[in-house]
């Protein structure tokens, strides 16, 4: 009888809930189970939400953070204006090459209508006088420019005999074209020179009855030919 009391006292105990002393301690262990105090009762705590600090950021990451992004913005700058730069120099190459084709096609074909100067011709090509006269006399104001009618290389520029100062010019053909008594000359020897350019101005210098420019043709194997129809078939006024 008395074992049987002691089990379902058992039981019993077992069934019902843990005392709770208050809604943040629980208690377990014989007290718990008998309801008798014990000083050893285990105490422990109700797990509570601890809140968590709210992070700082770093001064000294937030401050490389913008370093990074500044170099990387300047890098992009730099090599967006490498790209700019290296398009506008291949624009450019391309241009000079259309400049010089179109000034081999015009030399090819005569010089593309250049405006060699502005004057008067007062004498022709052929027998004058007691000699042969082997160029035109352009009759211009000193000073008048002088352009080259088609692309060429300097060979001479600078004093010579009877015309005080002379240029010449040397063309793809092997031609030769000469100015005489010019006032001042504007290229040197080895020069290269495009058709239209300003290669000396008019002058009265040498043997010269007035200001005028001396202008002579002359053909590949040597020997003059008439400059009014060699002009003419380029396209080259001169009046």
């Amino acid at each position: 009888m008395a074992g049987g009391l002691l089990a379902l006292a058992g039981e019993t105990a077992l069934a019902a809930p843990p005392a709770i002393d208050d809604m943040d301690v629980s208690r377990f262990g014989v007290a718990a189970l008998t309801g008798t105090p014990v000083p050893d009762a285990v105490v422990a705590s109700a797990a509570v939400p601890v809140p968590l600090e709210p992070q700082v950021a770093d001064a000294a990451a937030l401050i490389k953070a913008v370093d990074l992004e500044r170099i990387a913005a300047d890098e992009a700058r730099r090599v967006e204006a490498a790209r700019v730069a290296e398009e506008a120099r291949a624009a450019e190459e391309v241009a000079e090459r259309a400049r010089q084709a179109a000034s081999a096609v015009s030399g090819l074909l005569g010089g593309g209508g250049v405006q060699m100067m502005t004057g008067r011709i007062t004498s022709g090509y052929g027998p004058r006088w007691d000699a042969q006269h082997k160029g035109l006399d352009i009759a211009a104001p000193v000073g008048s420019p002088i352009r080259v009618p088609l692309d060429g290389i300097v060979i001479d520029s600078g004093p010579a005999s009877g015309f005080g100062l002379w240029v010449r010019v040397r063309h793809a053909d092997g031609t030769i074209t000469l100015y005489g008594h010019i006032d001042r000359t504007l290229v040197q020897v080895g020069q290269r020179v495009s058709a239209g350019e300003t290669i000396a101005e008019v002058g009265n210098r040498g043997r010269s009855t007035g200001p005028h420019l001396h202008f002579e043709v002359i053909a590949p194997g040597g020997g003059n030919v008439n400059p009014t129809p060699w002009l003419e078939e380029r396209g080259i006024a001169v009046t």
